[in-house]
This record gives C-alpha cells, sequence and structure tokens, in this order.
C-alpha cells in the first residue's frame, strides 16, 4: 500500500516559546522482550507493529510518585530528582492517585480525525496504569492532560528523564461506527476453515514437541512457526500487502529541521 504524498495529513504540535516538547516516532524495542527466553517475544508481530504504532512523548523531569490510598490531591507525593529547579509537572490536578502531565502543546489533525491519546503500548510499569482518552484534535483550542493511575497504595513508582509518558496516535472519527460487526459461522467459509484446522493442527504438534523439556534445553526456547512473520498463508502463498514494521516520521519545525 502506498502513501499518497498529496493528501492532507499533517499532523502539527504548535508549542509556546518556553515549551519543552520531546516526542518521537514510538521505538519497536522494549527491553522485558529481549529478556524472554532467546527473545522469543520479538517474534511476536502483532506485539512489535503494536508498539511502533504511534508517537511518544517523553518524560522531561525524573521523579518517584508515591500515593497514600486518599482521595485528595496531597495524598500523592512527588519527588522530583531536580527540585531545586521548581519542578511543577508533573503534577497531582485531579487527586484519587492520578499523576497528570500538561501537554506542552496544542495539536492539529486533519478534518475528521481525532487524537488517541494513551501509555505507551507493551510497556508495563508496577503500580501505575495509563488512562487513555479521545481528543478532537481538529478543532479543540486547548492543551490537554496525559494521566496516570498509581493502583498499589504505598510503591514507590519511578518515571526516569527520557522515558515515554504519552503516545499519540490520529484515529479518523467515524473510522469505527463505519463497520458492520456479523458473526458467521467457519463453515460458510470453507477454505478459510480449512486453513484454520491446518494451522490449529501444526500449532498443536509444535507445542507438544516445544514445551519437552529436553527439546527447550535442545534448542534455547519453543519452536517458532513464523508463518504470519513472513505473511504467508497456510498454503504457502504469500499476503501482498504484508507489513512487518512501521516507518513514522518524525516531527519538523517550521523550517524542515528535525526534533532533536
Amino acid at each position: 500500500m502506498s502513501i499518497d504524498e498529496d493528501e492532507n495529513h499533517e499532523f502539527a504540535a504548535y508549542v509556546g516559546q518556553t515549551a519543552e516538547l520531546d516526542i518521537v516516532p514510538a521505538e519497536r524495542s522494549r527491553d522485558w522482550m529481549v529478556k524472554t527466553g532467546a527473545s522469543f517475544a520479538n517474534r511476536c508481530l502483532p506485539l512489535l507493529m503494536a508498539n511502533e504504532s504511534g508517537w511518544w512523548l517523553r518524560n522531561q523531569h525524573a521523579f518517584t510518585a508515591t500515593w497514600n490510598g486518599g482521595p485528595r490531591q496531597d495524598d500523592i507525593e512527588l519527588r522530583f530528582d531536580d527540585s531545586a529547579l521548581g519542578v511543577k509537572d508533573p503534577g497531582s490536578t485531579f487527586g484519587y492517585g492520578i499523576v497528570s502531565w500538561a501537554i506542552p502543546c496544542v495539536f492539529r489533525t486533519p478534518p475528521g480525525v481525532d487524537l488517541l491519546v494513551r501509555g505507551p503500548a507493551n510497556l508495563p510499569k508496577d503500580g501505575a496504569t495509563a488512562l487513555e482518552g479521545l481528543v478532537a484534535t481538529d478543532w479543540i483550542e486547548a492543551t490537554f492532560t496525559m494521566n496516570w493511575k498509581l493502583t498499589r497504595p504505598g510503591l514507590p513508582v519511578r518515571f526516569e528523564r527520557g522515558e515515554p509518558f504519552a503516545m499519540v496516535v490520529p484515529q479518523g472519527r467515524l473510522d469505527l461506527e463505519r463497520y458492520r460487526p456479523v458473526v458467521r459461522p467457519l463453515r460458510d467459509a470453507p477454505t478459510l476453515e480449512e486453513h484454520v484446522r491446518q494451522w490449529t493442527e501444526r500449532r498443536r504438534l509444535e507445542h507438544v514437541r516445544a514445551f519437552a523439556a529436553e527439546h527447550v534445553a535442545q534448542i534455547g526456547g519453543p519452536r517458532w512457526d513464523g508463518s504470519y512473520m513472513r505473511g504467508t498463508r497456510q498454503d504457502g502463498s504469500r499476503f501482498e500487502d504484508h507489513r512487518v514494521r512501521r516507518e513514522l516520521r518524525s516531527f519538523t519545525d517550521s523550517s524542515g529541521a528535525t526534533d532533536a
């Protein structure tokens, strides 16, 4: 699938003179995936594609957040490494264990396109979970916040400098509403049914072999089929529009220089 350069797909971030904006295409790699046996998680194409499906906003000031379980704003303690600078963002805006970053720009998407604002994909954090929002960035004339909910009272939760705290993903406003959900019997698609049967049987046999203790020790991890990564159907044909990675553009300034 080609990208039409002539279409209006500008995704703009309007920043003030004093704003600190660190926004980059989301990275593909995750430490926890690399550390799985034989980096087995890195063979999961759905995970890898989701990892880089958006742009990251990265934290500017390292800090530790601790919540005592109460509903008030001051029930969250934020300790910044560079507290001598008088850092005020992020902060406790809403209470209830919620830490909030003020997004340092006004985003603009093309007409009819919203902005899904979420946590970085497949990057779990013990004691905190990212709250998602959908913002009408084709018309809104205000900034918004990115929020994380602390989930374990008394547990210090660390956010490092340069760590992504938000992931922004443009999304057509009526994309989901256009779909007409339907449930059909698998037998109504006999070719698909047969291919699913073949895949299920092959997967069953692979699991029997792969999870035998002596086999895992021999090959350093479970056996990997790899057909989905290659974009190969059960009959050996290849799906022509198969993709194995994203190639998102970096934000550029008005003079055309790329972001740092």
